[in-house]
């Protein structure tokens, strides 16, 4: 992973981290509900950029190298390992969406 974009991915987390920490000082507050919930949404909407960035990083790198190969078995490989991503994050969305907890 490139130094800049480690440290991005690195900076966010921090933000992320702090959003979470500042959400519990909300709990321990008795903060309104509604409240806790947009600050949660916020903190789940930055989840998912970090997941974005992530997935691009290994879609240039990782994934750009394992196709460029003349390796079959690591073609196939990466394929498979994007697959199952898509596949959990799928499966994750209709739980949240029938109201089901992990």
């Amino acid at each position: 992973m490139a130094g800049d974009h480690k440290q991005q991915l690195l900076s966010r987390l921090k933000t992320i981290e702090g959003h979470v920490r500042g959400v519990q000082r909300m709990v321990e507050a008795d903060t309104h509900c509604i409240e806790l919930l947009k600050q949660t949404r916020a903190i789940q909407q930055a989840m998912l950029k970090l997941d974005a960035l992530i997935l691009e990083e290994h879609l240039s790198s990782c994934v750009t190298t394992a196709i460029q190969s003349d390796d079959v078995g690591e073609r196939e490989r990466v394929v498979r390992e994007l697959m199952q991503v898509y596949e959990t994050s799928r499966q994750a969305s209709g739980d949240a969406a029938q109201g089901v907890l992990p």
